[in-house]
């Protein structure tokens, strides 16, 4: 294909939010693309795209889709930068610590590209605001970290017809996809259940390197682009693993169910808040499943004198960050050398970071003859919201 005629690149400098001179500079590289041109570059300037979440993955996202052009990025996010951010979310720095995300990102991405339209959402993407949201934008980012929202992002897509990019990580891999397409698959037809909720660690709690979001979120950039300036294939109907510790990139196939509830059978006609089967949930293994307890009546217990055998199973840079106060560290690791030296006879509490390491702990201590077991529902994530908020998050 020849490169753009030098009428059309007067009418994209005259057309484009930059006049003259600077649109055609700032643009030039995209412009010369063979394929894409002054018309893929328009079609990104018209476009807009929907980021669910201003953190590890939303942060390579929209950093280059505004410095690709994209006319109109909205963002979605409720929470504050923390210095745990820092080591992967890019639009944020230390400065910034206690902003909210929304408006970090808002003057990042204005400092970048001054002609995009940055529009912020400072609120948890839910039920009663996900398809409101997901209709104003032609393109959906998910770069959320829990089930939840990613199933509510892709029913979301699916009602409104909008197709969802979604991405994940975890310590050193991640995943890619482009769903809710006309006749592809949706998140549903990937994993119509959430997975049980003591399997699968979170990234705080099974770490992540801080690249591999970046690495990430790039190929969701690069997929949102191609969607809307009508390039490319899109990985609509295939799932694309990162392996980033070997630097593989593996592909896997993925169909459209007809039986699925969202996008096949279409059952599935409202939207509504599923986190109660994606937070930790106590699995029952045998006759006696192991007792939850929340922070707060712990902390009660605590108060009231009664005596316990706190034990910590994180790793132990994790508790010098945020410790309760009595609580003995014994990493997940090391539990089965250390049973001999703890008393069955006494009421043990369990915790960890948000409560999935410390419930197979549990477990196996009930399997080994201590009765009296309990885990700290949400662990020490929960003590510092509920509790004592000046025990640091991490």
């Amino acid at each position: 294909m020849p490169p753009p005629s030098r009428s059309a690149l007067d009418s994209f400098a005259q057309a484009g939010p930059e006049t003259g001179a600077a649109s055609l500079a700032r643009y030039a590289r995209q412009l010369a693309l063979p394929g894409f041109g002054v018309d893929g570059q328009r079609r990104l300037e018209r476009g807009s795209v929907l980021l669910v979440g201003a953190g590890g993955l939303g942060s390579p996202v929209a950093l280059y889709l505004a410095a690709a052009g994209v006319g109109r990025l909205g963002i979605v996010d409720f929470d504050r930068v923390d210095m745990t951010n820092l080591h992967r979310q890019l639009l944020h720095g230390e400065a910034d610590i206690g902003r909210l995300k929304t408006d970090s990102a808002r003057e990042r991405l204005e400092s970048i590209n001054s002609a995009v339209r940055v529009e912020t959402h400072a609120a948890r993407f839910s039920a009663r605001n996900a398809l409101e949201l997901v209709r104003q934008y032609e393109v959906i980012v998910d770069g959320s970290d829990n089930f939840s929202t990613r199933y509510l992002v892709s029913d979301a897509c699916v009602l409104a017809g909008r197709p969802d990019v979604v991405g994940s990580v975890l310590r050193f891999a991640g995943q890619v996809a482009v769903l809710a397409t006309p006749g592809g698959p949706c998140y549903r037809c990937l994993y119509p259940e959430p997975p049980p909720p003591d399997t699968v660690p979170t990234c705080a709690d099974g770490g992540v390197l801080g690249v591999v979001p970046g690495l990430v979120g790039m190929i969701q950039a690069t997929e949102v682009i191609k969607l809307l300036a009508g390039v490319g294939t899109p990985l609509a109907g295939r799932l694309l693993l990162v392996d980033a510790l070997r630097m593989r990139f593996d592909e896997i196939q993925v169909d459209r169910d007809p039986c699925c509830r969202a996008c096949g059978t279409r059952e599935i006609t409202e939207l509504v808040d599923d986190d109660e089967r994606c937070v930790v949930a106590v699995r029952t293994t045998d006759a006696e499943p192991v007792s939850a307890i929340p922070a707060s009546r712990l902390a009660e217990l605590l108060r009231d004198g009664r005596e316990l055998d706190i034990i910590d199973v994180r790793e132990p840079f994790e508790f010098a960050i945020a410790r309760i106060p009595g609580a003995r560290l014994v990493p997940l690791g090391t539990l089965e050398s250390a049973i001999p030296t703890l008393d069955p006879g006494r009421q043990v509490v369990m915790l960890c970071h948000h409560g999935v390491r410390s419930h197979a702990a549990a477990e196996l201590l009930r399997s080994r003859g201590f009765p009296r077991v309990w885990n700290l529902i949400g662990g020490i994530d929960a003590w510092s919201r509920e509790v004592d908020p000046a025990v640091p998050r991490y």
